[in-house]
Parts: C-alpha cells; structure tokens; sequence
C-alpha cells in the first residue's frame, strides 16, 4: 500500500518500532517482559495444597520463582513450608508437570513435562529431591528448563509429592515415568512476573546461606 502525508509516515514508523520491540532472538520470539529486564525472564507460582487429598496428609505452600537470563540456564527458587521436621526419610520430590490445570487439585496438572518424549529423571523439569529443615525448604538450582522458546515452562504447573523420587533406578514404569514420587501435596501454575519477588526473595536466600 503506499503511504503519503504525515500520518501515513507515522504508521510506517510505529510499525517499525513495534517490530524492533517484539523482536526475535536467534529464530524465537522474546517476550516484551523479558526486554524490558534487558533479556531476563521473571516468573512465580503460589504453591497451595491440592484440593484432592485426603483429609490428614500435610497442607504444603510456598511459592517457587523463576528467573532466566534468554542465552543462559533457568534459575529456580523454591520455597515450601509445612513439611515434617528434618531427616533424610522426609525428603521430597518436586517437578514441572504438563498441565496448568488444577480444576480437580494438582491431580489434573497431568504427568511431567516431557517434550522430548524420554525416560524420568530426564525430563527438563525434574527438579530432584529436597530434605526440609524445621518443616521448610528453601533451595536454589539451576535447571534444563525454560521461560524462552517453543519448550516455555510458562503455563504449566510445579507439584511437590509425598514421596522422594527413585530417580529412574526403581526397577518399574512408574519409576521411568515418574520416579514413584507418591501423591500430589501441592503444586501452582507457573505465570510471569516482574523481577520484585525473586530480587527480594534471593536476597533473603543468600543473606541465611552467609550466616550459616
């Protein structure tokens, strides 16, 4: 179409800077969110006790955090209370599932997130187990997840289990599927965020770890 006078000119520059703000990096899109933190991503889910389990089993919360520079690996803080006293038998499993769907509690998250269709405990979202201290875990690590690309994690839920999870060494399917991890305790769909609870939160994470 051709463009004369002003506004036509104005048109053809707003669409210019539109497609330089939502531009694509090595072949994939990057989110306005992540360009407006110079090339991070930030994201957080709520972690609330599924609503399908039995009366009598541990109420877990928390929140886990999320934040990615686009070119390097996904950082991961998490943060769950109500979980027995410390001890080695106690530790506990935590993944990103498929689903972000907690229409009937964490049971209709799905299994875990598996775009590479492969054996747990190679799935990009198979955090591994964590031992509470004083009925919390406070962890950070890196992870083969991400916030960026056609694989985004963005959407989908995290889930604590019950269980520690056997790591593909338990000798079943189950194990290769999900490490017999047990039932659903938690779990929260991951959702973007600004950088204002990770900055705080790993602060306070880094501040415990010099005192210890």
């Amino acid at each position: 179409m051709r463009l004369n006078g002003p506004l036509s000119i104005l048109r053809a520059a707003l669409l210019v800077l539109l497609a330089g703000h939502h531009r694509c990096v090595s072949g994939s899109y990057t989110p306005p969110e992540a360009l407006e933190n110079n090339g991070t991503m930030f994201a957080v889910c709520k972690v609330r006790p599924s609503s399908s389990l039995p009366s009598g089993l541990l109420k877990v919360t928390g929140q886990v955090l999320f934040r990615q520079d686009e070119h390097e690996a996904l950082e991961v803080l998490l943060r769950f209370n109500g979980l027995p006293k410390e001890g080695a038998q106690d530790a506990r499993a935590v993944h990103i599932h498929q689903y972000g769907d907690l229409s009937h509690g964490c049971d209709s998250t799905g299994g875990h997130y598996n775009p590479e269709v492969v054996y747990h405990p190679n799935h990009p979202g198979d955090f591994g187990n964590f031992v509470p201290q004083q009925g919390k875990i406070n962890a950070v690590i890196k992870s083969q997840a991400s916030l960026f690309g056609d694989q985004s994690v963005i959407g989908r839920a995290v889930v604590i289990h019950e269980k520690i999870d056997d790591m593909g060494r338990g000798g079943d399917t189950g194990s290769l599927l999900h490490g017999n991890a047990g039932r659903r305790l938690g779990c929260c769909i991951i959702g973007i965020s600004s950088s204002t609870l990770w900055n705080m939160h790993h602060k306070q994470y880094t501040r415990r770890l010099r005192k210890n």
